[in-house]
């Protein structure tokens, strides 16, 4: 019960989701005439009455007096000017369009085609994108135009049309109204010029207009309008929990011949009226396809994406096994297929694609789609394929090599070895040329073998049984080893195209593995992709003011016009490709591909080919859509990590402010209150007291001044690190005088802590800083102090090592933990916890670090001999300095 509410309530949720997406309403017409674009303006003045911010963006009157009237009072936009072939024309204004954005807008004629110079080629597209941008759209569309139907249309009137619009636009349709017309009463119409002028009128009477086309034309309409109801009926169904059968996938699997496109239609329609997701499938078994039947290829895959379906491409040795591993995957219900050109032997065996496929997918539906008339073609076409002269020729004067190298070994070998260089001969072809040339080379070594080498010779004739034999089984052989070296050869070239595309991804992943920032990733992306398509790359990016610039290139200093930007901001902003060899800005010079998910755009990549390149073959595509995606994988990941910096520099900026407030609150506050105490009782009890309190109450209040005083001057060195502006005065000094100065002011400040020091009897010269030195040991010494236990001493142990100076600072006090001795030289960080902890500002040993690190120099925390902690400096020793004369 409870899944089933679930299912429900999902149901329903899609249905609202859908409403809201579909904003298109579609006036559809059986044919030129009927008057949809009246329906549609009368509408829209409807609409308008009714206070609806409604806006023409075109419409075509043909001159029609009565709905040219109905754009008076309406507001119409102005049309975007064009030039072409030296005239003069006007084009919907597509950008005009979305910055008014109306409620409701009216675009006549969605199946024309656009002038080029224009964003978008069909004016469909313009629909889609108004649609994207959230404006409802009014739209007229004859029946005629729809993809699905292009060929039933082609088949009726004898007249293939050019204008298509793909069904799934019909599919983001709220509304589809029938405007019909009696077939009787538009001939009438016609025939009064109301449609076309009187000359055209005459003509399409004859050929498109007649009755019978008509009918079935307004059949066609009609079904396709009761398709739609009963998938909107679908839908509704489940959104209120009814029983509806579980939508299987419908599969149509194209081989490249001439019947591809047209099974992408008829598995659109089938798809459709079974309200069923759909696909169409190509199993490329590695044999050698030629160029026009790999162009078929991509023209059935595009057509089937621009009808809203799914493209897949399998890879595999056995078609039958492909299909039926994929039809289980993806839950395919039934698979439909074009009359397939099996060899006579295949289907003798049972071993033919639809036979495999009725035995072994006994729960599958096959629907087999039968185009003589386009096979025929297509057969005509193979006959007359490119390349098959040369091919034939080569095997001709294989042959008649291998002849003459059998007449010259005819005298010294027998007839049954000279039918291995007649073999030789067919697997020299087999591995150069199609099935078909090898089987032809075959069949000429069969016949010259048995004419001139087999008893009897100079005759077709064979005498002994052994003799029939052995041509019978040389023509077996030659038969088998031409198919296998056949394949062995298309494996091969598939290997070596899997091997390239799997290289070029391997050298892409690489490099972008060492990429450190956003920057190094798009140059070193540009570069692999411009490398593995043979072409000029140019990766955009947006800018501080949010503007698209060319960021990275191969070769470096690519430019790009203004339409290539224009189409650059299309994919960005649409997430799909654009420019060249798309229906978008295909004016464009370059060929754009999205960055980056649609939630999280990255930038473009910009593909230049050359000016007389043709388009992609789909391995091709599919590297370039597989390094465009890795690509903006890897910005995201550049993008990511610089957020992350960014949080951990404001984590610890935050820390550090953090820490410098409580440092600053106490280690200010405690001085201060000790000289404000002292100061007031000697302003307020300075005649009562005794001169020894006097006294102590004056060097309390130096005391804790020079107390203060270090502490400023600890914020200002390290203000003076942080910076960069501390300069150091290097003078030569003996290491002995700067750890004596600094035990003497550590003896100064704290009189009672015993200090034992070693350092070398021998001189040894420090070319630094020495009062930044000294400094740093000093605080060092102080720190050790603060931490050591009363009568505990302080040993400081000098020596050198190679040509260092090793300065080790040792206490006795609680030590330092293991996990922390690197963090004690951060700012602020002290060790010290509780109330009872010495006063620290932690400062002291970040600053000795800085000091000590701008001479060269290291600071590091180790464990002491037994308790406590040893700090070690180690400073450089430079080469005395020259004392001659």
């Amino acid at each position: 019960m409870n899944d089933t509410r679930q299912a429900r309530a999902d149901a329903l949720l899609n249905t609202v989701q859908e409403e809201q997406q579909r904003r298109l309403k579609v006036f559809l017409g059986a044919a030129p005439g009927v008057g949809k674009t009246y329906a549609m303006l009368s509408a829209a003045r409807e609409l308008k009455r009714q206070g609806v911010d409604v806006v023409i963006g075109i419409a075509e009157t043909h001159g029609r007096a009565e709905t040219a009237a109905l754009l008076e009072g309406m507001e119409v936009l102005t049309r975007r000017a064009v030039r072409y072939r030296d005239r003069d024309f006007s084009e919907f204004d597509l950008d005009a369009a979305l910055e008014r954005k109306p409620d409701i807008l009216l675009i006549d004629e969605l199946a024309h085609t656009n002038l080029p110079g224009g964003r978008h080629e069909r004016r469909w597209q313009d629909v889609a994108e108004l649609l994207d941008a959230g404006i409802e759209v009014y739209t007229t569309l004859n029946v005629q135009h729809l993809e699905s139907l292009n060929d039933q249309v082609r088949r009726i009137t004898g007249v293939t049309v050019r204008e298509t619009v793909p069904d799934s636009l019909l599919d983001r349709a709220r509304d589809i109204m029938l405007v019909d017309l009696p077939p009787r009463e538009l001939i009438a119409r016609l025939k009064q010029g109301k449609v076309y002028v009187p000359e055209t009128a005459a003509a399409a009477l004859d050929a498109f207009f007649s009755p019978t086309n008509l009918a079935a034309l307004r059949e066609l309409a009609v079904d396709m309008v009761a398709s739609h109801v009963e998938s909107d009926l679908r839908e509704h169904m489940l959104a209120r929990g009814g029983a509806m059968p579980v939508r299987r996938r419908v599969l149509a699997a194209i081989d490249g011949h001439a019947q591809s496109e047209y099974l992408v239609r008829v598995a659109r329609r089938i798809a459709e009226r079974r309200g069923a997701p759909w696909s169409v499938v190509y199993v490329d078994t590695g044999d050698p396809t030629d160029a026009v039947r790999r162009e078929r290829i991509e023209a059935a895959m595009r057509m089937a994406r621009r009808l809203g379906g799914e493209t897949v491409i399998l890879r595999g040795h056995s078609v039958v096994d492909e299909l039926l591993a994929h039809a289980e995957h993806e839950g395919v219900g039934q698979i439909i297929l074009g009359r397939t050109r099996e060899r006579l032997l295949a289907r003798m065996l049972g071993r033919s694609l639809t036979q495999q496929l009725l035995r072994r997918g006994a729960h599958l539906e096959l629907t087999i789609i039968a185009t003589p008339v386009e096979r025929a073609r297509a057969r005509r076409r193979l006959a007359h394929a490119p390349g098959a002269p040369r091919e034939y020729l080569f095997a001709t004067v294989a042959t008649l090599v291998a002849f003459a190298l059998a007449f010259i070994g005819d005298r010294f070998l027998s007839a049954a070895n000279l039918s291995l260089i007649f073999l030789t001969a067919v697997l020299v072809v087999a591995v150069r040329a199609r099935m078909l040339v090898a089987i032809y080379t075959a069949a000429l070594c069969f016949l010259g073998y048995n004419f001139f080498f087999a008893p009897p010779r100079y005759t077709l004739m064979i005498a002994n049984a052994d003799d029939l034999l052995a041509v019978t089984l040389f023509l077996v052989a030659a038969l088998v080893c031409s198919r296998l070296a056949t394949r062995l050869a298309s494996q091969v070239q598939s290997l070596r195209a899997a091997q390239v595309r799997s290289r070029a991804m391997l050298a892409l992943g690489q490099k972008l593995a060492a990429s450190t920032d956003a920057q190094a990733v798009r140059q070193v992306g540009a570069e692999a992709m411009a490398q593995a398509l043979g072409s000029q790359v140019a990766i955009l990016a947006r800018d501080a003011d949010m503007q698209l610039r060319v960021a990275a290139s191969m070769p470096s200093g690519m430019t790009l016009s203004q339409q290539d930007l224009g189409a650059a901001e299309w994919s960005e902003q649409h997430a799909e490709p654009a420019g060249r060899f798309t229906d978008t800005i295909n004016a464009a010079s370059c060929w754009t591909l999205p960055l980056g998910s649609e939630d999280n755009r990255v930038g473009v990549a910009a593909v230049r080919f050359g000016a007389e390149a043709v388009e992609p073959d789909p391995d091709r595509r599919g590297l370039a859509f597989a390094m465009a995606q890795d690509i903006g994988f890897a910005l995201e990941r550049a993008r990511l990590a610089d957020e992350l910096q960014s949080a951990r520099v404001i984590g610890e900026t935050e820390r550090l402010r953090s820490a410098l407030l409580s440092s600053v609150s106490h280690d200010l506050r405690s001085p201060l209150a000790s000289m404000i105490g002292a100061a007031g009782t000697l302003a307020n009890y300075e005649d009562k007291l005794a001169r020894d309190e006097r006294r102590e109450l004056l060097e309390a209040i130096l005391g804790e001044g020079q107390r203060l005083d270090r502490y400023i001057q600890n914020l200002l060195d390290m203000t003076r690190l942080g910076h960069g502006t501390l300069k150091l005065n290097r003078d030569w000094v003996d290491a002995a005088e700067i750890i004596a100065a600094a035990v003497a002011r550590l003896r100064k400040l704290s009189p009672e802590q015993r200090v034992e020091v070693s350092v070398p009897q021998d001189t040894v010269l420090l070319f630094v800083h020495p009062a930044l030195v000294e400094q740093a040991l000093f605080n060092i010494l102080e720190n050790a102090a603060r931490f050591s236990p009363p009568a505990a001493p302080v040993r400081v142990y000098a020596h050198t090592a190679e040509d260092r100076l090793v300065i080790d600072v040792t206490d006795q006090g609680p030590g330092i933990p293991d996990e922390e001795r690197t963090r004690v030289f951060d700012m602020f960080y002290s060790v010290a916890r509780g109330d009872r902890a010495p006063p620290s500002t932690g400062l002291g040993l970040a600053i000795c670090r800085g000091m000590i690190g701008a001479h060269g120099g290291s600071v590091e925390a180790l464990p002491g001999p037994r308790t406590g902690t040893t700090i070690r400096v180690t400073l450089p020793l430079p080469a005395p300095p020259d004392t001659a004369p």
